[in-house]
C-alpha cells in the first residue's frame, strides 16, 4: 500500500544539515513578497558577486548542475533510490540562430549521455528553445509566413526532427515540453510529425497536456484517434501547467476568453479523468503522470492495480521535479513504481529566470509550500526523537 506520509522514506537521502536547508529554502519561497522582489534582485546578487550563495542554496535545491558532467552525482545519486534523471537543459529566452543550434546540439548530447543508462529513462526539449518565439505564435495563428520566415521555420522542424530521429535511433524516449497557449499549436504540430514518424511500435516521443487548459482533454483523445488513424503510439506526458497567471492577464488584456480552467477543482478534474483516459488506452500509449498532487497520483498506482498492470511497466512513469515532493517520488519509487525526476541544469546566470518562474509557481499553487514544510518538519522531529 503507497503512503505518502513516511518521511523517513521522503527524505532518506538528505542529512540533517540538507533538510534544515531545505526547510529554510521552503520558508522563504513561502513569503511572496520576498518572491515577488527576488526575482528581480538575483540578477542583481550575480553581479554583486553572489554567484556562490545562490549556487549552494537556491541552486542545489531545484538545478542538477552547470552541465551534464556536473549532473553527474544527482544522477547517482537519485539511482540509488530507483529514481531516474530527467536531464532539462533550462537556458531560456534566447533568441539567435546560433543559439538555437546549440540547444539542439546540447539535447542531443543529454540524449547520447542517457544511452544504455537506466538511470535516464526519458529525454526533453522546449521547442522555443529551438525557435523565435514570435515565429511560433505566427504559425500558431497560422499567419502567411514570408519566404525568409517560411525557411527560418524549416530549420525550426529539421532541428525538431534531429532530435527526434537521435531519440528514435538510441531507444531513448523523449518529452516535447509544453508553452504558452499561442505558441502551443505550431508544437502540437511539430510533436504529431514525430509521433507519426518515429512511434510506428512504441511511444518514443512524448507531446506535453496541460489540463489546466480547458481544450486539452478533448485534444488527448484527439491525439490517440489521430495516432490509430496513421498506426502510430501516443506518447502523453500529462500536467498540470506552468503558465496560469500569464495566460490569464494576456487573455483578459486582448479581450478573449482564458483558456485556462475556472477552478482548480476542474483542473483535477480533467487531469484524472486524462490519467484514466491514458490506462484505459495503455496499449496504444505511453504514459508519463507529470505531478505534485498526492490524490492524481494515488489515482494512477489505484488505476494500475485495477486492471493488473505491473508498477515497473516501462509504458507509465510518475515525475515530479527535483528539489520537491520527495515523499511522492521516493515512496513510489519504494513500492516499485517507475519515477523520474525532472533535473534542470545549465549556467547560474542562464538557470535563474527558470528558478524565479519555479519559486513564483510554488507561492501561486495553494498549499504547495505549505506541504513541504510540513513534511520537512516532521522528518526533523522523527531524526530528533530517533537520536
Amino acid at each position: 500500500m503507497v503512503s505518502f506520509d513516511n518521511t523517513q522514506i521522503a527524505f532518506i537521502s538528505k542529512s540533517d544539515s540538507d533538510l534544515k536547508q531545505s526547510y529554510w529554502l521552503f520558508k522563504l519561497i513561502g513569503n511572496p513578497t520576498l518572491v515577488k522582489y527576488g526575482g528581480g534582485l538575483a540578477p542583481l546578487g550575480l553581479k554583486l558577486g553572489f554567484k556562490g550563495l545562490i549556487k549552494s542554496t537556491i541552486f542545489k535545491q531545484f538545478v542538477g548542475g552547470e552541465n551534464i558532467a556536473d549532473c553527474n552525482k544527482t544522477i547517482e545519486q537519485l539511482g540509488k533510490y530507483n529514481i531516474g534523471t530527467i536531464l532539462d537543459y533550462s537556458v531560456e529566452g534566447k533568441e539567435s540562430e546560433t543559439d538555437f543550434d546549440n540547444c539542439c546540439k546540447e539535447t542531443i548530447e543529454t540524449i547520447h549521455r542517457a544511452k544504455n543508462d537506466k538511470n535516464i529513462p526519458f529525454s526533453v526539449f522546449k521547442v522555443t528553445g529551438l525557435a523565435r518565439f514570435a515565429l511560433l505564435e505566427k504559425v500558431t495563428a497560422k499567419q502567411n509566413l514570408s519566404s525568409e520566415e517560411s525557411a527560418e521555420y524549416e530549420r525550426v522542424r529539421e532541428r525538431v526532427r534531429k532530435i527526434c530521429e537521435e531519440a528514435y535511433t538510441n531507444k531513448q524516449p523523449l518529452f516535447i515540453d509544453a508553452e504558452e497557449s499561442w505558441i502551443q499549436q505550431a508544437i502540437d504540430d511539430l510533436a504529431n510529425e514525430n509521433m507519426a514518424r518515429y512511434n510506428k511500435n512504441e511511444a518514443i516521443v512524448y507531446n506535453t497536456f496541460q489540463l489546466y487548459r480547458k481544450d486539452r482533454l478533448a485534444y488527448l483523445k484527439t491525439s490517440l484517434e489521430m495516432g490509430k488513424t496513421n498506426g502510430y503510439h501516443v506518447g502523453a506526458k500529462l500536467v498540470r501547467g506552468a503558465y496560469m497567471e500569464k495566460e490569464r492577464a494576456r487573455a483578459a488584456e486582448m479581450n478573449y476568453p482564458s483558456p485556462i480552467q475556472d477552478t482548480k477543482a476542474n483542473s483535477d478534474k480533467d487531469y484524472d479523468l486524462a490519467v484514466e483516459f491514458c490506462v484505459e488506452n495503455i496499449d496504444r500509449m505511453g504514459l508519463c503522470a507529470g505531478t505534485h498532487n498526492e490524490k492524481s497520483s494515488l489515482l494512477l498506482v489505484d488505476l494500475m492495480n485495477k486492471k493488473n498492470i505491473a508498477a515497473n511497466d516501462k509504458r507509465i512513469f510518475f515525475s515530479q521535479l527535483l528539489g520537491m515532493s520527495d515523499h511522492i517520488s521516493y515512496n513510489l519509487s519504494q513500492n516499485g513504481y517507475n519515477v523520474a525526476k525532472y533535473v534542470p541544469y545549465g549556467p547560474v546566470k542562464e538557470v535563474l529566470p527558470y528558478l524565479i518562474r519555479r519559486a513564483q509557481e510554488n507561492t501561486s499553487v495553494k498549499g504547495q509550500t505549505g506541504r513541504e514544510l510540513s513534511l520537512i518538519i516532521k522528518e526533523k522531529e522523527r531524526r530528533s526523537k530517533a537520536k
